[in-house]
């Protein structure tokens, strides 16, 4: 079975995938810290979640059932990494909706570009 990912490792990642993309800015890395946490939290959730046998209900004094407090975690985790992904742009419905800015020659450059 494969390692999850640290918190460090899917920060790097992500700051990647954004650069690769064009989208990333110094500025973007404390949201991009949460961002990482929330995601390494879904991991270790998940993964509690599977060895636990995937119980999604648990009995209730009353002697009902509800749902589990992990799925219930995992499901709030899922919805903030969702929020946070289309607030970096990480997910194509959001990328569509962003203009990336790309460096291109100074007019001066291009000026004498023509010349030669």
């Amino acid at each position: 079975m494969a390692k999850s990912p640290t918190k460090e490792t899917i920060k790097r990642a992500t700051v990647a995938d954004m650069k690769a993309l064009g989208i990333h800015k110094p500025q973007y890395n404390r949201i991009i810290d949460i961002y990482a946490e929330l995601v390494f939290q879904y991991n270790t959730l998940t993964k509690e979640f599977e060895d636990g046998g995937y119980k999604y209900e648990v009995s209730t004094d009353q002697g009902g059932a509800k749902k589990s407090p992990i799925l219930a975690s995992l499901e709030t985790l899922r919805k903030d990494i969702l929020a946070y992904s289309d607030r970096l742009c990480l997910n194509p419905k959001s990328l569509e909706t962003v203009t990336v800015e790309t460096k291109g020659k100074s007019a001066l450059a291009a000026a004498l570009s023509e010349l030669s």
